[in-house]
């Protein structure tokens, strides 16, 4: 009995408040528009913080493990189907952030759409406002952990552990390194 109870425990209990936390999500935020399509599983810790508004899509059987945050200052953040979020992800969006599908983020990596700007020696640095990229991460992609991703990362990519990615990955490559760089490539040849 003991250990029939640990199994249903074990398999119900995070489905229960998973639950619980998407509804607590909908509540806490009426001016967003927040729209979890199909199960999807948010972990402990998950934290949505989007004061301005915005949009956060998430497709069908995507997995937020503990500590996910996404803050929204008015952006679009769109995950696809069946993506994995590991421990303490961050995604910051001003403008769009869109993520592919089957992608899987590593611990403590961060997704950002914005740089400071610092080079104005009149004004302090928070003073200077930002320059702003959409960011697209194809479909398949691995961002290993402790990633930083300010630009662009093409299908099937595969970024090692600790890289900066500040200019585009293109698809089908091995990047790494900060910042990061091709170091090889793989799957089909460019037409």
């Amino acid at each position: 009995m003991k250990r029939l109870l640990r199994k249903l425990s074990y398999q119900w209990g995070p489905r229960i408040a998973s639950a619980a936390r998407k509804q607590w999500v909908i509540w806490r935020h009426p001016h967003a528009d927040i729209r979890f399509d199909g199960p999807v599983y948010l972990g402990p810790g998950f934290s949505l913080f989007c004061p301005e508004g915005g949009t956060f899509h998430v497709g069908p059987g995507v997995e937020f493990r503990r500590g996910f945050r996404c803050e929204l200052h008015g952006g679009t953040v769109r995950i696809g189907a069946g993506s994995v979020f590991t421990y303490y992800v961050l995604l910051q969006c001003t403008t769009t952030i869109d993520v592919g599908e089957r992608c899987m983020f590593g611990q403590s990596s961060i997704v950002v759409d914005g740089n400071h700007r610092f080079r104005d020696l009149t004004k302090p640095m928070l003073a200077q406002g930002y320059d702003l990229t959409p960011i697209t991460i194809g479909d398949d992609v691995t961002i290993t952990s402790k990633c930083t991703i300010i630009a662009d990362v093409g299908e099937r990519a595969f970024i090692g552990a600790n890289s900066v990615v500040t200019k585009p990955v293109p698809p089908f490559t091995v990047a790494a390194g900060v910042p990061a760089k091709v170091i090889e490539t793989f799957g089909p040849t460019p037409a």
